[in-house]
C-alpha cells in the first residue's frame, strides 16, 4: 500500500488516498473530488474540471498520467 494526497494529484487539500497501484489512488481522488464538489466545496471545482477533461481526454492526459504512476511508483510502501 501507498498514499498519495489530494494535493499531489492535483486538488486542493491533504486528503490522503492509499491503494495498491497508481490507478487505485487516481480513482480514489476522482470520487473525492465528485465528492467534494457535490457538496458544495467551490475549491474543488478547478481539480474536478481537470479529473473531468482527463476522462473525456485519455490520449491527450497521458503525460498527467504518467507522472502520476510515476510518482506513486517512487513513494515508499507505507
Amino acid at each position: 500500500m501507498k498514499t498519495m494526497t489530494c494535493r499531489q494529484l492535483g486538488g486542493p487539500c491533504d486528503l490522503a488516498h492509499r491503494g495498491e497501484t497508481a490507478d487505485d489512488v487516481i480513482t480514489a481522488q476522482d470520487r473525492h473530488l465528485k465528492d467534494a464538489v457535490r457538496s458544495g466545496d467551490a475549491d474543488h471545482q478547478e481539480a474536478r474540471d481537470a479529473m473531468k477533461g482527463r476522462w473525456r481526454h485519455p490520449k491527450q492526459s497521458l503525460g498527467w498520467y504518467r507522472d502520476m504512476k510515476q510518482a506513486f511508483a517512487d513513494l515508499p510502501e507505507d
